[in-house]
């Protein structure tokens, strides 16, 4: 089935309510969803940073705040 949205004309609302929708509807069937390799391979090696004591952690406030000045960084006027 082919889906023809309106991207173009959505707001930034619809299209992130679009996402969660989607994100919900494949959230049902978990193990139809595979991880592709590398992200095994990055849980691992966070894994070995954590037990070598080399992992570095943040709290999460800062870390969203840091995400969000990011976007909006990256966002057209």
């Amino acid at each position: 089935m082919a889906v023809d949205l309106p991207l173009a004309e959505m707001s930034l609302a619809d299209k992130l309510q679009a996402m969660e929708l989607l994100w919900a509807e494949l959230s049902k069937t978990p193990e139809q969803l595979a991880s592709p390799d590398w992200h095994g391979k990055v849980l691992q090696q966070r894994r070995d940073q954590v037990r070598q004591g080399t992992a570095s952690f943040q709290n999460w406030d800062a870390a969203v705040g840091e995400l969000r000045a990011e976007l909006r960084g990256h966002q057209a006027p």
